[in-house]
């Protein structure tokens, strides 16, 4: 998603011609802008720009890279606050077709967001994903080997999963840009230009009534002090739902989740 005011030079760009199937952007739903910036703030020190997308969104910086953004959609939308993971698609509309022929769900969309295209979707196991058309945010080879960001899906069966999503996204297509898929240790493991850029792993159960047991996708944010993060969630408002030396699952006041980590993931 392009994130930037200024103009650039055609060898900036980046767009999801290029790029098949690599998680491009995590994003925030939020029903509160204001409110949703001042939490992150105090939790992960994040500073904040505009968005081209208009006043409803906002851009994360962490050292002036940028790491996530946060839509103000949650309530005009009719949608859960969460934190969503978007893969980059050459074609919105085919995208959502696949899903839907496979057993997923549309939530929202394709709806235009210049300068591009996004919806909202659901695997058949019910994990929220999102699709983006179009440029991709400024600098986005810094954003995706900084590592201030990873995605790992929690879900009933990796394989069933990955074939899924290798359907709808073009995964294991040879060519450059395509994205890799390997089986490592009972996980598989997705690489983009030899980058480990997500993991899928087995054992979320489908019906249990904790979010954090059932199928999604968990964006880790990698911090300087995890145990100083988890304070600071519960100072503002939000709580610590799990936490270890080196980890920490957050939740924010409006309910989404997310992890803190001192790890690489990678």
């Amino acid at each position: 998603m392009n994130d930037t005011k200024t103009p650039r030079s055609t060898a900036d760009v980046v767009s999801t011609h290029s790029v098949f199937g690599a998680p491009c952007w995590v994003s925030l739903t939020s029903r509160d802008l204001e409110a949703t910036q001042a939490f992150y703030t105090a939790v992960l020190g994040w500073r904040w720009r505009p968005a081209k997308l208009g006043d409803r969104f906002r851009v994360a910086l962490v050292q002036n890279v940028p790491v996530a953004g946060i839509a103000a959609v949650a309530s005009m939308w009719q949608m859960a606050v969460a934190w969503t993971p978007y893969f980059a698609v050459p074609s919105a509309d085919e995208a959502v077709a696949r899903v839907q022929e496979r057993g997923g769900t549309a939530a929202v969309g394709p709806l235009s967001l210049p300068p591009g295209r996004a919806a909202l979707l659901a695997d058949r196991d019910g994990a929220t994903f999102g699709i983006w058309e179009g440029e991709l945010i400024s600098n986005w080879e810094t954003w995706r080997r900084a590592t201030p960001t990873f995605i790992r899906l929690h879900t009933r069966d990796a394989f069933d999963a990955a074939m899924f999503y290798g359907e709808v996204l073009d995964w294991a297509t040879e060519g450059p840009g395509y994205i890799e898929v390997q089986y490592e240790g009972g996980e598989v493991v997705l690489r983009s230009g030899g980058d480990v850029v997500a993991r899928i792993e087995s054992g979320a159960l489908g019906a249990a009534p904790d979010p954090t047991i059932r199928p999604h996708w968990q964006v880790h944010f990698a911090v300087a002090d995890v145990a100083e993060c988890a304070r600071a969630a519960e100072v503002n408002g939000g709580s610590v739902l799990s936490k270890v030396s080196d980890e920490a699952v957050l939740r924010d006041p409006d309910g989404a989740q997310f992890t803190v980590t001192s790890r690489r993931e990678r």
